[in-house]
Formats: C-alpha cells, sequence, structure tokens
C-alpha cells in the first residue's frame, strides 16, 4: 500500500478551518475533483465521482481536529484518507490529509487523486483565508 501525506498552510484559525471542511454541504465547494455531485439518501451521502457514485462520511472531532475521510461503493467497504486540521500559533493552521492507495487502485489513478489534492487545497485557501 502506497501512501502520500499532504499538508496545506493557512492564515486561518483551526476552528473556521475544521468548521468549513468539516461541514459535507461543503464538499462540492472545495473537494471538486472528487466530487461532482454532493447527494443525501436518508441519514447517509453519497458523492458523485467522475466514475462512480459512493458513500462519503467524515469521522470528525472537533477538539482533536480530526477529520478522517471515508468513502466505498457501500456501507461495508469504505476506504479512509486520515486528515487532521491542526492549530499553530498566530491564528494559523494546518490541514494534513494522507492519501493512501488500497490494492485495487492504479498508479495512474492514485497519482490523480494525489494530484487533484492540491487543486482542492487552493479552495478551501480560498475559502477560509
Amino acid at each position: 500500500m502506497n501512501t502520500k501525506t499532504l499538508a496545506l498552510s493557512l492564515n486561518a484559525p483551526k476552528e473556521k478551518v475544521f468548521t468549513y471542511i468539516s461541514d459535507i454541504e461543503n464538499l462540492p465547494k472545495w473537494a471538486t475533483g472528487f466530487c461532482k455531485e454532493l447527494k443525501k439518501e436518508g441519514s447517509d451521502y453519497k458523492v458523485v465521482t467522475c466514475e462512480e457514485e459512493v458513500y462519503f462520511k467524515f469521522d470528525a472531532d472537533k477538539n482533536t481536529g480530526v477529520l478522517d475521510m471515508t468513502a466505498g461503493p457501500n456501507k461495508q467497504e469504505m476506504a479512509s484518507w486520515p486528515a487532521r486540521v491542526v492549530g499553530l500559533h498566530d491564528n494559523t493552521s494546518v490541514f494534513i490529509v494522507t492519501a493512501v492507495q488500497f490494492p485495487e487502485v492504479p498508479d495512474d489513478v492514485f497519482d490523480m487523486q494525489v494530484n487533484s489534492t492540491y487543486e482542492e487545497f487552493e479552495n478551501i485557501r480560498q475559502a477560509v483565508e
């Protein structure tokens, strides 16, 4: 399994960044490479990607800043991309995401996912700074 940890430094306080990212309704605004559309089915959310429709959820803890993202074809097969918002001094913060290449994900798709995350970081920056 291949991983790549990405970090985004922001001139915004942890609380503001965490609140923005953890609001699932904001996902289509910042995760534009991943989320083409967000659907709600009962209490579940589904993301329409370029290739498929997947269940999606955040496992979020405001106190620790943990904001793990999980997605999968059904609720029993959810893959996680661990994430965290860390508060720094002077009301700055960093958003850290570990991209995980699961065995069924080809190298070129993983590279595309990582590259789109860098683009999505700019969407977050524009929204919170």
